[in-house]
């Protein structure tokens, strides 16, 4: 067998068979979910899967605010949606696809809201 015609299954050097493992680390070492969110004061609505095994939740991003007034903005939801939720960093992740439900009750609260993603 010519050496073009080989292909390389498994190595146990470091060499250039290894760099799907750095691309795999480096996706876990950013954490941050989502495409990224310019700051322009409009509340963005999205539905996603990504990092969550498969569950869909709804991700609020661009909120105003403290901590402490994120989460009662998280409570506020959770509640309305009749659902679970939890605060990530400055995000709001609502248990399923609350898309409408969200955008209702932020819109009411007075914030300027977009539906982003697909």
């Amino acid at each position: 067998m010519s050496e073009s015609n080989s292909r390389l299954v498994y190595s146990t050097d470091g060499g250039p068979v290894a760099a799907p493992q750095e691309a795999a680390r480096r996706r876990k070492a950013g954490g941050q979910h989502g495409p990224a969110v310019p700051n322009d004061g409009v509340v963005r609505v999205m539905r996603t899967k990504q990092g969550r095994g498969g569950k869909t939740v709804t991700l609020v991003t661009g909120l105003p605010g403290s901590p402490t007034e994120l989460e009662n903005v998280l409570r506020e939801l959770k509640r309305q949606c009749g659902t679970g939720g939890s605060l990530e960093g400055r995000d709001l992740a609502i248990q399923g696809d609350q898309r409408e439900r969200v955008v209702t009750a932020l819109e009411k609260a007075g914030h300027k809201v977009k539906l982003a993603g697909g």
